[in-house]
């Protein structure tokens, strides 16, 4: 990429000769504070852009400071102090792409639309590790589960809940393939104890809601089907079989034991090994139950 060198001086550009070249969703909350900041204090640092001359005077691309150039229209300005460095349109784009993902604090989803639109102009792994600053196994994991279009595993990585290799194994095996992956990464020490139920959760819910993060909160519910219906109450009710079956087992267990211990108390040389080892009562809920067999 040809490096951007930037002016000597700070020049004041019209905001109406700005294009975005890379544009950026923030959150309402997020871009009032900017505007608030710049409101009381000033424009701490100006934005960067690079000048490209057309006919009816020059015009500028933004190479860095969306949020800034936002924020001082939305102050009623008509111009916003700005550095003018030299760059092609397409050095333009990668350095704003490389400027977001370095003040961005690196997550996945966020960076999104910046590490796939450096792969989608022929950039390499390593290229895109060494110039936002991350691992080449980290974007690899990144650019991978995006192409699969594994938002939701890719989320669960970046937050720790589940290892990128776990997330990317996932991703890889077919649907009756999970169970196994699932099954690697726990022989492989990855996921034990709460992560494990953790991972198997995300997995249900990929299966139940996709593999994206679509956000259909606002959307009507559907409709549901009397199959549906059917299938739910299908698995609610293969739920409730299972866990009579265990509770049965527990109980059969439980029953077994006690007769076993009744048989024994009774037993004279039993009483006297008891009574040698200086054991000579029985806890209360045991002694209950041999006491009321049907209790």
């Amino acid at each position: 990429m040809m490096p951007a060198v930037p002016a000597q001086k700070v020049e004041m550009i019209p905001i109406n000769r700005i294009t975005v070249v890379n544009p950026r969703t923030r959150s309402k909350k997020h871009f009032k504070e900017i505007i608030e900041n710049i409101g009381q204090i000033g424009l701490k640092r100006p934005i960067t852009v690079t000048r490209r001359m057309e006919a009816g005077g020059p015009f500028y691309d933004l190479v860095c400071g969306q949020g800034r150039l936002e924020a001082f229209a939305a102050l009623g300005q008509q111009e916003v102090p700005a550095l003018v460095v030299n760059a092609n349109q397409e050095d333009c784009l990668v350095a704003s792409l490389v400027e977001n993902c370095a003040r961005r604090q690196h997550r996945a989803i966020d960076l999104l639309q910046d590490i796939g639109g450096m792969k989608e102009r022929g950039y390499s792994v390593p290229d895109i590790a060494r110039m936002i600053g991350l691992s080449a196994e980290y974007v690899y994991a990144v650019v991978r589960l995006l192409e699969k279009g594994e938002e939701r595993l890719l989320r669960s990585a970046e937050s720790g809940q589940i290892p990128f290799s776990v997330a990317l194994e996932i991703a890889e095996a077919e649907d009756h393939e999970v169970q196994a992956a699932l099954q690697a990464a726990y022989e492989k020490n990855l996921l034990r104890g709460k992560r494990l139920l953790i991972a198997k959760r995300i997995v249900e819910t990929r299966r139940q809601q996709g593999k994206t993060l679509k956000s259909n909160w606002r959307s009507r519910p559907r409709p549901v089907s009397s199959e549906a219906l059917m299938r739910a109450f299908q698995e609610d009710t293969d739920r409730k079989r299972i866990l009579i079956r265990r509770a049965e087992a527990v109980r059969g267990r439980l029953i077994f034991v006690t007769e076993a211990m009744r048989k024994l108390v009774t037993d004279r040389q039993f009483k006297a090994l008891l009574e040698e080892e200086g054991l000579i009562s029985l806890p209360e809920a045991l002694a209950y139950r041999l006491q009321n067999p049907g209790g």
